[in-house]
Formats: C-alpha cells, sequence, structure tokens
C-alpha cells in the first residue's frame, strides 16, 4: 500500500504557515489593544454630553440609546481587540516548550474563551434573536475568561522567571493578586454603597455633583481595571 505522508515541499509549506502565525501574532494582538483604547476615545469623544471616566461606565459608550454617535466605535474596538486577542492565543499556542504544557494550555483555552465571548458579544443581534439580557451575560462570560486566563498565564509566566522554590509561587501570587486589586476595590466600594448608601443611584455624574468621592465608584475601578488588565496583556505579549 502507498503511504500519505505529505510531500516534504507540503510539510515545509504548513511549517512556513505556523511560523508566519506566530511571528504575526504578537504584533496584531498589541495592535488590538491599541485599537481597543483608541476607540474608546473615540466614542467618548462622540459621546453626546460630558463624559467623566471616574463616574461613567465603558457600557455607557456601548448602548446606541446613550450614545447613538459613537457607540459603534467602541463595539468595533472591543471586537478587534478580541479578535486580535484569539489570532494571538491562537499563535501562542503553538509554540513549543513550556508553553506547551497542560497548564499553559488550560491557561490559554481560558482566555480564548474570553476573548470568543467578546466577539459574541460585539456581534450579538439582540433584537433579531429576542434573547433577554444576552448582551449582558456574555460580556459577564468575557470578563470571567479573560481575568481567569490573564490570571493564570501571568502567573505562569511569573513562576517561569523566578524559578525554583521559595520563590516559585510567592512571587507569582503577588504578581496576580496586583493585577486583581481593582477588581477587589471595585466589589468592595460596591459593597460599601449598597451598606452605606442604598438610596444612591447606580454611579453616574449626580455622584459628582452630590460630592462623592470618585474613589468610590465603580467606575473608576472599572477603568484602572482595564487599564492594568491590558499593561498586563501587552507584557505578557512582549515577554512571551
Amino acid at each position: 500500500m502507498q503511504s500519505h505522508q505529505p510531500a516534504p515541499g507540503a510539510r515545509d509549506g504548513r511549517r512556513g504557515l505556523v511560523a508566519t502565525v506566530r511571528r504575526a501574532a504578537p504584533s496584531l494582538a498589541l495592535l488590538g489593544i491599541g485599537c481597543f483604547w483608541g476607540a474608546l476615545w473615540m466614542a467618548a469623544l462622540r459621546f453626546p454630553s460630558e463624559y467623566d471616566w471616574r463616574y461613567m461606565t465603558i457600557s455607557t459608550l456601548l448602548y446606541p440609546d446613550r450614545n447613538p454617535h459613537g457607540y459603534r466605535w467602541a463595539w468595533g474596538g472591543l471586537l478587534l481587540c478580541a479578535l486580535a486577542g484569539l489570532y494571538w492565543t491562537g499563535g501562542f499556542g503553538l509554540r513549543t516548550g513550556p508553553q506547551r504544557s497542560t497548564a499553559w494550555l488550560r491557561a490559554l483555552w481560558t482566555l480564548r474563551v474570553g476573548y470568543a465571548c467578546m466577539v459574541l458579544c460585539a456581534l450579538w443581534p439582540e433584537r433579531l434573536l429576542g434573547i433577554h439580557k444576552g448582551h449582558e451575560t456574555l460580556a459577564l462570560l468575557a470578563f470571567i475568561g479573560v481575568t481567569l486566563g490573564l490570571v493564570q498565564l501571568t502567573f505562569r509566566a511569573a513562576a517561569q522567571r523566578t524559578g525554583r522554590p521559595p520563590h516559585s509561587r510567592a512571587v507569582p501570587a503577588l504578581v496576580c493578586a496586583a493585577l486583581l486589586l481593582p477588581v477587589l476595590l471595585a466589589a468592595l466600594t460596591q459593597a460599601y454603597i449598597a451598606y452605606a448608601l442604598p438610596a444612591l443611584p447606580w454611579v453616574g455624574l449626580a455622584w459628582r455633583a452630590r460630592g462623592v468621592p470618585m474613589f468610590l465608584s465603580f467606575a473608576l475601578w472599572e477603568w484602572v481595571t482595564c487599564v492594568v488588565f491590558s499593561a498586563c496583556m501587552a507584557m505578557l505579549i512582549v515577554l512571551l
């Protein structure tokens, strides 16, 4: 029987394609992060009234009824960032060495699920499908997936660089704790507001008018979380 092994030329072409994907993935991933922030900036410029990021959440830029002239910019940036993230995790997953271990691949797949939910969230035709809270559910799943995947990748990367015990777990754990600190502060401020100021409406410019400190604002910590996550992802892209 004849063997059906690919010809040497086909194997070389496949290896060349894989190498091209790997080389292009980091640059496109960094470009995706830049598109995300550039698009949010454009969306904020087109907001029909004053936009104060300290007291206004990112989601405010995404709603057509609240930002009719700029929401497409925000959704476009979200989509491009997610697609670039999917491309990077796919290209990075083709690497050899310790990054091929089960722990690394699990972290990559978690991050891919988060980015996939971001893509679906940006493209979700809620009016056509008629599924209530579809966008919100996908946004929550995207946040969970990206957070868990980013924390796992950060832990593995930090552990790889710090070397053997006793520092192999303590330092990565501290790095991941710093990464999650804005998320924790957002949760704590919301818990405090719900307990101490239950009559206060959802965060907005009314908070500023009432003199509520900005460090109690969920919007502030949401923006800080995005900045920290973006910086962490950019470092992983460059270093790995």
